[in-house]
């Protein structure tokens, strides 16, 4: 990991992607600063944790920042970006802060959909708590058991959601990939659909020749992928065509459901 690093900046801090990542390096004690519009319930989150949050952008925000993190909603003229820029300070955009992060970890899952990967993130994390192997975690919204969007954890595992919206999650290498289903979501960043399949075929396949691909097999769209992955997969959904299954499904009282979970 790049620990002869410590100060790292972030442009758009705020936004809960950038947020998750500052929060698990505030953890690590390096030194944070960022930037955003406005100050929000997760930028004072990070203020306790220690970083130096700056209101509105401006070249000398950057300070002694050795590297510049910046979110897909922050546009080239930025002045941030381009005083590091002009001082040669590296600039990278989110998820390449985030790959390098899980390399934090020997194990991670990567989480991947067009709907329903906060959800599918946040269970994961909660069930291995649950289980005793306390990951670290960023996730794309706040998790009830967390009480974060993000958690250094003590285990060797790392859960991330992986955000297909700029493609983003190409420079993810997961240990488990998972994708939950594929729609036509984003379109301003793909070409079609095809283009689409295509970067979840190859997300899927970025797993090491140890790892494993967890798709869902109720999904049209990832049935049609499943010939293209090469890596070993694993099918999950209420079909019993699928590795793992569910049945016996109800609803309880608490807003929550009860099923059984098949094998084979």
């Amino acid at each position: 990991m790049f620990r002869h690093v410590k100060n790292i900046h972030f442009i758009g801090i705020g936004g809960i992607g950038m947020s998750g990542i500052a929060e698990v390096l505030c953890n690590l004690e390096f030194q944070v600063t960022g930037s955003d519009l406005n100050k929000s319930k997760n930028t004072e989150r990070l203020e306790k944790l220690g970083a130096e949050i700056y209101e509105g952008h401006a070249a000398e925000n950057v300070g002694e920042a050795q590297v510049v993190v910046y979110s897909s909603a922050v546009k080239e003229d930025n002045p941030e970006i381009i005083f590091a820029r002009e001082n040669k300070i590296p600039v990278i955009p989110r998820a390449e802060m985030l790959a390098e992060l899980m390399t934090l970890k020997p194990y991670s899952v990567g989480i991947a959909g067009s709907h329903g990967k906060t959800t599918t993130t946040s269970m994961v994390a909660t069930i291995l708590g649950h289980a005793g192997v306390e990951p670290t975690t960023i996730v794309g919204g706040v998790v009830d058991t967390l009480g974060s969007n993000a958690k250094l954890g003590t285990s060797d595992w790392f859960v991330i959601e992986a955000d297909e919206s700029d493609r983003s999650f190409l420079m993810l290498n997961p240990t488990i990939s998972v994708v939950t289903n594929i729609d036509r979501e984003h379109m301003e960043s793909y070409k079609g659909m095809d283009d689409v399949t295509q970067c979840f075929t190859d997300f899927a396949n970025k797993v090491p020749f140890y790892g494993a691909c967890v798709i869902c097999l109720d999904d049209p769209n990832v049935q049609a992928i499943i010939p293209f992955i090469k890596r070993r997969r694993v099918t999950y959904g209420f079909t019993a065509q699928a590795d793992v299954s569910a049945h016996n499904i109800f609803y309880n009282e608490t807003f929550g459901s009860n099923f059984t979970v098949w094998k084979g």
